[in-house]
């Protein structure tokens, strides 16, 4: 079985679902995190503020923070490789680095991938 681990920039809670606005990028993370779980799959979860051990512990991240930093975050290993950096994976791409049923997570919207800010990517 594949081992995916998510590190994420440092959050007011373990999802970052708290507070009086919630990213929806984050909600859709830990609903395919939660859907995953149900089915047996565990993908790790570790916040900079909630468990920075996990990433001075972790030789790839802690070189990769001191490379590129905290602003870089969030980084997705697959068995110990970096395979994303500074986005969540979408749907498509758990599909496929997972190796799961192609319908498993059809029902979960996602957000386009744009980094405009102008035309809505980032907010």
């Amino acid at each position: 079985m594949k081992t995916m681990q998510i590190f994420e920039p440092a959050m007011c809670c373990s999802t970052g679902l708290c507070g009086a606005t919630v990213d929806p990028e984050l909600l859709r993370i830990s609903t395919v995190l939660d859907i995953l779980k149900k089915h047996t799959i565990s993908v790790e979860r570790y916040n900079l503020t909630s468990t920075p051990m996990a990433f001075i512990n972790n030789k790839i991240i802690s070189k990769f923070l001191f490379d590129k930093g905290p602003d870089s975050l969030p980084v997705v290993l697959l068995d110990d490789k970096i395979i994303l950096i500074g986005r969540y994976p979408a749907n498509a791409e758990f599909i496929k680095w997972l190796d799961l049923p192609a319908d498993l997570l059809n029902k979960i919207a996602e957000k386009p991938q744009n980094n405009d800010c102008c035309t809505g990517g980032c907010c």
